[in-house]
């Protein structure tokens, strides 16, 4: 079952992130300041948390409109445990993201990720998920790890 998160959820959240082994401790500790924001805003915010939470918390996922656009968000983190990848869950997620975001009216959702090989995984099930790579900055988070960009049009006219 995929709902919005919760309060209670931001150890878990923060559970699964480092899971993935992808992720600095800056980097988890930037998550753990998200969620907060988030979680105390007490359904202000345009920013979405939610969660895959079928027999307990196995995924989550955050998006956020993209500032000074107009229709267009960022998948900001998806991340499922590593015991229930390949099961499809990841693909409900981020099809979840999309149907809401359709229904809003949205335009584009786009994702940013890292280049280097640790992270191949994560570019395939991108563009098996139908994103593009729409651009790439060479050495954007340090010297050999590009900074890549994938872009899929939610509300296509037809």
């Amino acid at each position: 079952m995929i709902r919005n998160a919760i309060t209670e959820d931001k150890v878990s959240l923060l559970a699964i992130a480092e899971a993935t082994g992808l992720f600095s401790p800056q980097e988890l500790d930037g998550f753990g300041e998200m969620m907060s924001e988030h979680l105390g805003s007490q359904g202000e915010s345009e920013n979405f948390w939610i969660t895959d939470d079928e027999n307990g918390l196995v995924g989550a996922a955050y998006y956020a409109p993209e500032p000074f656009s107009e229709g267009v968000w960022n998948l900001y983190f998806i991340g499922i445990l590593p015991s229930e990848q390949g099961k499809g869950r990841g693909t409900a997620l981020i099809r979840h993201v999309e149907e809401v975001l359709k229904e809003r009216g949205e335009r584009l959702l786009l994702v940013e990720t890292s280049g280097v090989d640790s992270f191949e995984q994560t570019r395939s099930f991108y563009r098996k998920n139908g994103y593009d790579e729409e651009a790439r900055i060479r050495d954007y988070y340090k010297a050999g790890d590009d900074k890549i960009i994938f872009r899929k049009a939610l509300n296509c006219p037809a």
